[in-house]
């Protein structure tokens, strides 16, 4: 059993400083943000980049280093096609698991092939000082969180439940969370397209988080 929080709740938020964004501003024009964590895959990103392109959709790929290594036409590819990439430490690193040094370490090492100073901590798990370390850094990073989990990791919910998930929860200025993984494939494959069709029947713009 997996213990998650599908919405965000409040009080996690104020633990960590303010520099930390887990949704976006209301804007004039209502605007949500899909992003996708553990790419790029061969099949699977290309799967979420047809499905995105049909709506005109822009998402954020939050990408594992040595992914960006293996794959590297497909992450090429998501930027061609619009999008924008992210950081997502270079191979899946627990922040927990870690002191502050070898965190960056691993972060820097993915930054060599990912040009991005966004980042987003893999199971949302990380220090607090690993947090302050990355705000000193010559060029700070800027910390993505979340404030709707889709759910899509865990195999022990259905496709329906990982979409409702996210329908239940979606509005003007969330930042979803899905993964362009094996893993999630089941889940993911069934929720994006309905989730997309949904965003566009409510009048919102699906956007990528802005470039940093």
């Amino acid at each position: 059993m997996i213990n998650y929080w599908v919405k965000t709740p409040k009080w996690l938020k104020r633990f960590f400083p303010q520099s930390v964004i887990w949704s976006m501003p209301a804007e004039t024009e209502p605007a949500v943000y899909l992003t996708f964590d553990d790419g790029p895959h061969p099949t699977v990103t290309q799967f979420v980049l047809e499905q995105l392109g049909k709506y005109n959709a822009k998402a954020t790929f939050f990408c594992i280093g040595k992914n960006v290594v293996l794959h590297s036409g497909v992450y090429k590819q998501i930027i061609h096609e619009g999008h924008t990439v992210a950081n997502h430490t270079y191979d899946h690193c627990n922040g927990w698991l870690v002191n502050p040094e070898t965190y960056l370490m691993n972060i820097q090492k993915a930054a060599e092939y990912i040009e991005s100073h966004s980042f987003r901590p893999p199971y949302g798990r990380i220090k607090i000082s690993q947090v302050k370390k990355m705000q000193q850094a010559q060029v700070p990073w800027k910390i993505y969180m979340w404030d709707v989990l889709s759910a899509d990791f865990d195999t022990e919910i259905t496709p329906e439940k990982c979409l409702e998930n996210v329908i239940s929860h979606i509005e003007p200025g969330s930042i979803v969370v899905f993964h362009d993984s094996d893993k999630a494939w089941e889940r993911m494959s069934h929720a994006l397209p309905k989730v997309l069709e949904y965003c566009v029947k409510k009048k919102w713009k699906i956007k990528a988080l802005p470039a940093y």
